[in-house]
């Protein structure tokens, strides 16, 4: 998914420089750290016996919210590239 937000980060080069494509450059990378953290978090459920299902279940969650971001800065680059 970081490989994704890197590709969108790219992509938003071929627009003209401007506050969307800003917006969406901030946003990807913003993203890539959301799902550097989910992959931490998942990590740590399957090494941690005794919180490990706390840690899924943040992970989950995360995951979840990187996948919103990922939705929004897609729609953005939409915009953003004519």
């Amino acid at each position: 998914m970081i490989g994704v937000c890197l590709t969108t980060l790219y992509i938003s080069l071929l627009g003209t420089v401007g506050t969307r494509r800003k917006v969406v450059d901030k946003l990807m990378a913003v993203d890539a750290l959301v799902f550097l953290v989910s992959a931490l978090l998942s990590f740590m459920s399957m090494r941690s016996r005794r919180l490990g299902s706390r840690f899924e279940s943040f992970a989950e969650t995360v995951f979840i919210a990187g996948l919103s971001l990922l939705s929004l800065g897609a729609v953005l680059l939409a915009f953003a590239v004519t």
